[in-house]
């Protein structure tokens, strides 16, 4: 028997393809009020990639210590850093999303997302399960990778689909430490503040990791030894989130063509007792009057939105920490927020 397979009609419609595009921060209370801030930080340290403890325990410190007790005293900096917008991470995330929609036109969909509360992964998802995408490209707003951030993502995003009866295909932004124009864009706004007056140093703070989650990663259990092995970004350790701060501090220290020497790279954002990723940035802040360094401009290029790690901790507590110990004058670099660099690099990013 012989089947005869009909060809379709050169006037039969194409439906033509669209991409979804995700786009994730981290996450933001959705008010600076005592209950938003614990519901939010219930959230977030209950995840098991940022607190990688086991469920019982990291049950007991999140809802019995850290969320009661820390979220009067977050709360109240939340206030400092909430604006007539609300929060500036989710106000510039918003946007980004209409900006970035514009630029890449009708042939996508961009949506923003928040890993923890409002809008939610699930939400954006649900929105373009309802689209017929062709494809989905989740970006998430982090440079250098890790697993309590990007991963978390990646892990969030397939947990969602997994329970899809199509599942379409799905791209993944792994990391964009070294997109030349992210570098621009914090190279431009480095170079605002060097040509209005001269720095003695400049301080590059990134979000801190107990170490334990560095060494987690290293599956050889050779590479990793928290020192030298940063020294450079290769195949063995291009996942490293310690390496891949290093790395962007290279990549900006060319741009702005700082010399050796009057630079350091250093992590915030400490929380419990067990060791973090080193060297402190509180540290580096306390010792730097003590070497005759008067003035810092400092980077916090971990971040791709303004929020509270950045105005507060970075532009008002080491701020005050340095004058504190006989520096003179911290000045902190924004970041790139709605910058139209920004938006590039999100473009470029998608559609590569």
């Amino acid at each position: 028997m012989e089947l005869s397979v009909k060809e379709p009609s050169s006037s039969t419609p194409k439906v033509p393809g669209r991409t979804g595009v995700l786009i994730v921060n981290l996450g933001t209370p959705d008010s600076p009020s005592v209950p938003d801030v614990r519901k939010y930080l219930r959230e977030f340290l209950m995840d098991g990639r940022v607190i990688d403890i086991p469920f019982i325990p990291r049950f007991l410190l999140v809802n019995g210590i850290i969320a009661p007790f820390r979220a009067p005293k977050s709360a109240k900096v939340y206030r400092e850093v909430w604006t007539e917008n609300g929060s500036p991470l989710k106000y510039y995330g918003q946007v980004v999303e209409r900006e970035l929609q514009k630029v890449l036109g009708d042939a996508y969909v961009v949506k923003l997302a928040m890993r923890y509360q409002n809008p939610g992964i699930d939400a954006g998802l649900a929105a373009f399960q309802q689209l017929g995408l062709t494809e989905i490209v989740v970006v998430p707003f982090f440079p250098q990778y890790a697993s309590a951030t990007t991963g978390s993502v990646y892990e969030k995003v397939m947990e969602v689909v997994s329970g899809w009866q199509i599942i379409p295909r799905i791209e993944f932004i792994n990391s964009f430490l070294d997109h030349p124009k992210f570098i621009e864009g914090f190279r431009q706004l480095g170079r605002k503040y060097m040509s209005e007056q001269t720095y003695d140093h400049y301080v590059f703070s990134y979000h801190g990791l107990p170490e334990r989650q560095i060494y987690k990663g290293d599956v050889t259990k050779q590479v990793c030894k928290l020192g030298s092995c940063c020294d450079s970004l290769h195949a063995m350790n291009q996942y490293c989130y310690r390496a891949q701060c290093f790395e962007t501090t290279r990549r900006l220290v060319r741009a702005l063509g700082i010399p050796e020497g009057k630079y350091t790279t250093c992590f915030q954002s400490r929380l419990g007792k067990d060791p973090w990723i080193q060297p402190y940035t509180e540290e580096v802040v306390k010792e730097l009057p003590k070497k005759g360094i008067k003035s810092v401009l400092a980077f916090s290029p971990a971040f791709v939105a303004d929020c509270l790690e950045t105005t507060i901790e970075v532009g008002e507590e080491y701020k005050e920490l340095f004058e504190k110990h006989g520096g003179e004058r911290w000045q902190l670099v924004e970041s790139l927020n709605d910058s139209p660099l920004w938006i590039e690099t999100l473009a470029d990013l998608v559609k590569s």
